[in-house]
């Protein structure tokens, strides 16, 4: 019997999988703990439709990433720290820092996990840093480390 799983099943396969089972496996699991339907032309039709649905709202989210991206790529978020020692900074600028810095300054909403940091900033000047915003999109964000005067 042929089955669309509606749910990942391990050694089975992934979700939206039309796979072939014996009919009691069908029956007794994959139906009853509703992991599954049965591959019917109507239901073979909902999950070509929903798979396009599914597109069409992954290219609409890759494209606003992009365009998030691309506005991201002008702003330069100042950060303003009290300077310690030789011109560095005293404590450190996390992307916690940045990412409030760059709502107060430009209203824009930045997740301070997708702030790509190797390590923490600890002296003055100006850097680049990545934002990861989408897997297919990286932006870069500028980012300058002023002394609080």
């Amino acid at each position: 019997m042929k089955v669309i799983l509606l749910e990942d099943v391990k050694a089975l396969g992934k979700k939206g999988q039309i796979v072939d089972v014996n009919d009691g496996y069908a029956r007794n699991f994959i139906f009853k703990k509703k992991l599954g339907l049965e591959a019917t032309p109507t239901n073979l039709n909902n999950l070509k439709l929903q798979k396009a649905n599914d597109e069409k709202i992954a290219k609409e989210i890759l494209e606003k990433a992009k365009a998030f991206g691309e506005e991201l790529a002008k702003l330069t978020v100042v950060v303003k720290m009290k300077g310690g020692e030789g011109g560095r900074v005293f404590g450190s600028v996390s992307s916690k820092e940045i990412a409030e810095e760059a709502k107060k300054q430009f209203g824009v909403e930045i997740d301070k996990k997708k702030i790509v940091m190797e390590e923490p900033i600890k002296s003055f000047g100006a850097y680049e840093l990545n934002v990861k915003l989408h897997p297919e999109v990286t932006a870069k964000l500028r980012v300058k480390v002023e002394e609080n005067g």
